[in-house]
């Protein structure tokens, strides 16, 4: 039987590929807000991130959300993230 082939994915804080299960992603929707998607099936552009602070940290530092989006980020989106990524979401 043929294997299934896993779609991965690239951590927009750390940098390194892993399966898309393994990633939490982060979705601009059309209307311009940002937040958690973790089903996968939100609309609109999404980036995908390690479910930890750390990596969260890294792309806040280097800003990297916001080259993914093409827009300023305000910082309780962040808070927000974070709290979301902290209690397991």
């Amino acid at each position: 039987m043929k294997q299934k082939k896993i779609p991965m994915r690239t951590c927009t804080g750390c940098g390194e590929q892993k399966p898309k299960k393994e990633l939490v992603r982060v979705v601009r929707s059309p209307e311009g807000e940002i937040s958690l998607d973790t089903t996968g099936k939100k609309p609109g552009r999404g980036a995908y991130i390690c479910p930890n602070a750390a990596c969260l940290a890294k792309a806040k530092k280097a800003k990297r959300l916001e080259r993914v989006f093409a827009c300023a980020i305000p910082e309780n989106v962040y808070a927000e993230l974070e709290a979301s990524l902290q209690n397991g979401e």
